[in-house]
């Protein structure tokens, strides 16, 4: 009797151009149109300054449309882990910016949510070689925090409902501090793994 081979499966192929990519590559293009019409509506009560909020809040919603069709259809690729955390934090980051910029939101505020942004970028892309930190239950509710107070901000609420969107701000500004500290702990873990010899198990994330 002589041995059949064993069949080896084929890792599947994920093409770059999916859906998920294509609403990444949106969100990224919508940045600069979002800072123009910030910079256009110069804050004040304005029909632009209604368009960059909405623009704002359409960007932010292919964060969690794109997630969530690379998850749900196995549409995760190296474009998407790379490209997907830059197109946040540039949306993110161009939108508290501009908030300081026009006196709406305190620079020391804007300075610690960057500082953490990007430097859980930076850790991600630190460890990107032994495994994946994957996105917590902490860091998506820091996200939705984040996205409802900026757009409060954003659109020109009365008074005091603006009063709303410092409360809002608060608790985003403390869920973003203390999630920060998890993922540095998170990529401790997995760079002693790999030091150790041990490949950290791996999650996806777009």
């Amino acid at each position: 009797m002589t041995d059949e081979p064993v069949p080896v499966a084929v890792p599947r192929r994920v093409p770059i151009n999916n859906p998920a990519n294509l609403l990444t590559a949106v969100r990224i293009v919508l940045v600069p149109v979002f800072v123009v019409l910030v910079a256009a509506s110069e804050m004040t009560e304005s029909a632009w300054r209604i368009a960059a909020c909405l623009t704002f809040c359409v960007a932010s919603a292919t964060d969690f449309a794109d997630g969530w069709i690379a998850r749900r259809y196995e549409l995760v690729t190296s474009f998407g882990k790379v490209a997907d955390p830059i197109a946040d934090k540039a949306l993110t980051g161009s939108a508290l910016i501009l908030l300081s910029a026009y006196e709406k939101l305190s620079w020391w505020v804007t300075g610690l949510i960057l500082l953490r942004e990007w430097g859980v970028t930076a850790l991600r892309f630190w460890v990107i070689r032994y495994g994946i930190i994957p996105a917590s239950r902490g860091g998506k509710l820091k996200t939705a925090l984040q996205i409802a107070a900026i757009a409060w901000f954003l659109w020109p609420v009365p008074e005091p409902f603006d009063l709303v969107g410092v409360g809002l701000m608060v608790a985003a500004l403390i869920v973003t501090l203390v999630t920060g500290v998890d993922y540095v702990l998170q990529a401790t873990r997995i760079r002693r793994s790999a030091g150790a010899g041990l490949r950290a198990p791996s999650d996806t994330d777009a």
